[in-house]
């Protein structure tokens, strides 16, 4: 085994001595195995659990340039593959000499002559329509920014509060909507929903710089902060150095992202406010429309103070148990006491089976299947607690799209309401092809907890649903 990997296995027992310190100064994580062992040492945990002087951490950069911390990032960017940078430098090429590539890095920061190369800037199709931009560093500061990552989060996810969620470890939208649901179970139906607009962009670096230096005094490490938030950014023929925001896209981003939204939870939670946050989308539960209003007005002026903007058309309060009042959060619409799919989460849906299902692919339907299933296993694993009714709706748009694909070999004319296409290529034919089915899914996932008059709503939700006409 290589001495970086040795480096890396940090005992079982010493990470349970060290949270057993850490739970003791009352910080809010449960479990500290997940952080990299060949940084964070038995001594370095110690400390994080007792507290360091002045409460700020010294000498950090050589933790970076250490050359076990970047061979564990280069794991984790080599795992994430991606796309390459302005270097024009993929995954690939480095891997070809990754040792002497991580040597020259190591050494660059050391002697810091090591400066980020430019972002390039793509653009993403929304869900709901429109474009997000998106930042794609060179493979070397991926490596870099991991590396500053693993160093940086454990000291500030110390002090995190349990209402954030979003890019955290051993945390997830899943648990986010635990926690409304809990809420909204125990009658905290007032909602405020607030949306930050293009929060990523507008991030103010001298205020974030202030909130990173409350726990870190290394200057070397505040430095190549700032550098990262400094690069140019390439778009096609353009160019430009952002004075505000953080790219998204960039390793260190959603960590940053998540400092700078800190002091909103702690204001929230200092206040008695139930927030819920994942990442720059979150929701404030209240148990009335007067704590719901003041919740509303303690946000925007905090935003205002942070030169952040609400979404004006995003951001609201109401009572989600009234129709026409109800809220998004993670892909969910909470409203009259159903958790339904939000509709922008559907057009998603239907937008990825179209791109797999394209009429001149020229594959075979064998094939198309093999490439479906794991979106389909892995969107029911997400949405499978929300009403039932629509499973059986995409089921049959799933099966509209391959039959249409049928009749483009076939060399047939195709009318998606046609029973004699239907009969044709019935619903047992895709099953034989191993087509995963959302809503039979669902019913044997849900069938241990539900009783017979469930069932039979179930089969009826079928029948209603299940028409292979509609929209292709």
């Amino acid at each position: 085994m290589e001495p970086w990997k040795r480096a890396s296995l940090v005992s079982a027992t010493t990470k349970q001595e060290a949270e057993g310190r850490i739970s003791e100064s009352g910080s809010s994580p449960e479990s500290w195995t997940w952080v990299e062992g060949c940084v964070w040492t038995e001594a370095m945990l110690a400390a994080l659990g007792n507290g360091v002087k002045g409460g700020k951490w010294f000498s950090l950069m050589d933790k970076v340039y250490a050359p076990k911390t970047l061979a564990a990032a280069w794991q984790r960017v080599q795992a994430n593959a991606g796309a390459c940078g302005v270097d024009q430098m993929s995954v690939g090429i480095f891997a070809a000499n990754s040792q002497r590539y991580l040597t020259e890095l190591s050494q660059a920061i050391r002697s810091g002559s090591y400066e980020p190369q430019a972002i390039r800037r793509v653009t993403i199709a929304k869900a709901g329509g429109g474009e997000r931009p998106l930042g794609i560093p060179t493979v070397k500061d991926r490596i870099a920014q991991t590396a500053l990552k693993l160093v940086l989060e454990p000291v500030f996810e110390r002090e995190f509060l349990d209402s954030s969620y979003g890019f955290r470890p051993q945390r997830g939208c899943k648990d986010a909507l635990r926690e409304v649901q809990k809420l909204l179970n125990a009658g905290r139906v007032w909602v405020v929903d607030a949306d930050l607009k293009s929060y990523f962009d507008t991030i103010s670096h001298e205020m974030l710089m202030e909130k990173l230096k409350r726990r870190i005094a290394d200057g070397k490490v505040l430095h190549l902060i700032e550098r990262y938030l400094q690069q140019e950014i390439v778009a096609q023929l353009s160019h430009w150095v952002p004075t505000m925001g953080s790219p998204q896209g960039a390793v260190i981003s959603p960590l940053l992202a998540n400092v700078y939204l800190h002091d909103l939870d702690q204001e929230m939670a200092n206040a008695g406010y139930k927030m819920v946050r994942y990442a720059d989308d979150f929701v404030v539960l209240c148990e009335s429309q007067e704590q719901a209003q003041a919740a509303l007005a303690r946000v925007t002026e905090w935003v205002q103070v942070h030169q952040l903007t609400l979404h004006p058309d995003k951001t609201h309060n109401g009572n989600c148990m009234e129709r026409g009042q109800g809220f998004d959060f993670l892909g969910y619409r909470f409203e009259a006491g159903h958790r339904n799919i939000r509709r922008k989460s559907i057009n998603a849906f239907r937008d990825k089976v179209r791109a797999l299902t394209r009429r001149n692919c020229g594959q075979s339907l064998k094939y198309l299947v093999d490439r479906l299933n794991p979106m389909l296993k892995g969107w029911l694993g997400y949405f499978k607690h929300a009403k039932g009714g629509i499973f059986a709706n995409l089921d049959g748009f799933v099966r509209r799209r391959l039959r249409s694909i049928l009749c483009k070999h076939n060399k047939l004319g195709y009318y998606h309401r046609s029973k004699a296409i239907s009969q044709r290529w019935p619903k047992t034919y895709f099953a034989n092809l191993g087509l995963f089915t959302l809503y039979e899914a669902r019913a044997a996932a849900s069938q241990p907890r539900c009783g017979n008059s469930q069932m039979e709503s179930r089969m009826r939700e079928n029948r209603t649903y299940g028409s292979e006409g509609g929209v292709i």
